[in-house]
């Protein structure tokens, strides 16, 4: 089986997304590229999380192809497979529709930046991205067009993607997001949540980035 380990990996993150409430039923999904073959595994589409396994995942080359796998890759595979042949620092891409954050997507909203744990996490506010319709490689474009430095972005009517150095740091942005998204929902029914000053937020990411927490590999 190629790249067992990375499969692994993987198919921990995908397991991580409805456990965290990102996805419902069969929705969303993670994604990894291999540093050495540059083939990225992918979740089937349609397979409900339960059922998912190391060996269902798929393994397939920067062009589609399927280099291994019996299961018909994910609708999203293109737009994961765009995302990494321009974006040659992301090796791990994450799609939700995890609910607060996707209902900025749906009002077509950014999330600007109100709270420290935004600023440590993202240094800087969520955009957004037009909309696209799924299966195609629009998604991806839009992707790596909006979303600048961040590590996350919402695409208008959908939903949520999020990159990564690793599997690991992908699915983090994405619960984070999902938790930042949901306090500034609360905030807004409240009143109207008090933005950080830009070099504020700068500070606060530069120390949370160069000092908090341990190395992973």
């Amino acid at each position: 089986m190629l790249l067992k380990e990375l499969r692994k990996e993987v198919c921990w993150g995908n397991f991580l997304l409805p456990e965290k409430g990102l996805v419902a039923w069969t929705s969303g999904n993670v994604s990894a590229r291999d540093k050495k073959t540059g083939y990225v595994v992918v979740k089937p589409s349609g397979v409900s999380y339960e059922d998912l396994t190391p060996a269902k995942l798929l393994v397939v080359d920067l062009n589609s192809k399927v280099i291994e796998g019996k299961l018909k890759p994910s609708v999203d595979t293109l737009t994961h497979l765009y995302i990494y042949r321009h974006r040659p620092d992301v090796n791990s891409v994450v799609h939700t529709h995890s609910p607060y954050a996707t209902s900025f997507a749906v009002i077509g909203k950014p999330i600007p930046v109100c709270m420290t744990g935004q600023a440590d996490e993202f240094g800087m506010p969520v955009p957004i991205a037009p909309f696209a319709r799924i299966g195609t490689e629009a998604i991806g474009k839009l992707v790596v067009k909006y979303i600048g430095k961040s590590i996350a972005i919402l695409l208008k009517n959908h939903g949520v993607f999020t990159i990564g150095k690793n599997v690991r740091g992908a699915v983090k942005a994405a619960v984070m997001l999902e938790e930042i998204a949901k306090t500034y929902h609360l905030a807004l029914m409240k009143g109207k949540p008090i933005k950080i000053p830009d070099s504020e937020v700068e500070k606060l990411y530069r120390r949370y980035q160069e000092k908090y927490g341990q190395e992973y590999p």
